[in-house]
């Protein structure tokens, strides 16, 4: 598709049908691309509660939180997805929407750059044996 519409843009095809067969691309779908229609893939889902720069938003806080150590929970992220929402929306807290009870598994699952682990305590015996000094003696 993007072939089609590159060759009928610079002018290598003369009509709009004629590029459509030399691609082989449908022409009713070459016509609503160059009339700047996007494809089913790069819509926005309806269902989303955010918007993209409010997820990016809370993925950066999320990173952010765990490079200083600090554990972040279901419920905590959950509660920031609400505050972005009334944030966004203006109104008080009892008539805005919120996001449900599992949106922020299916929120980790939709960012590549999240993942869920299990935070242990470091174990003190296990960081001597690491410890290069140690290691030489």
């Amino acid at each position: 598709m993007a072939l089609a519409i590159n060759s009928y843009k610079s002018g290598h095809s003369t009509s709009q049908r004629n590029a459509a067969i030399t691609y082989d691309v449908p022409k009713s779908t070459f016509q609503t691309r160059l009339q700047g229609r996007p494809s089913r893939q790069e819509y926005r889902s309806v269902n989303h509660k955010l918007t993209k720069t409010e997820e990016l938003t809370l993925v950066n806080w999320i990173l952010s939180m765990d490079e200083r150590g600090l554990p972040v929970r279901t419920a905590l992220i959950r509660d920031m997805a609400n505050l972005l929402l009334q944030e966004r929306t203006g109104a008080d807290a009892s008539s805005t929407r919120t996001v449900g009870v599992r949106w922020p598994y299916n929120f980790v699952q939709r960012h590549d750059s999240l993942r869920t682990r299990y935070n242990r305590k470091y174990d003190y015996k296990r960081s001597l044996c690491e410890d290069p000094t140690v290691i030489r003696d």
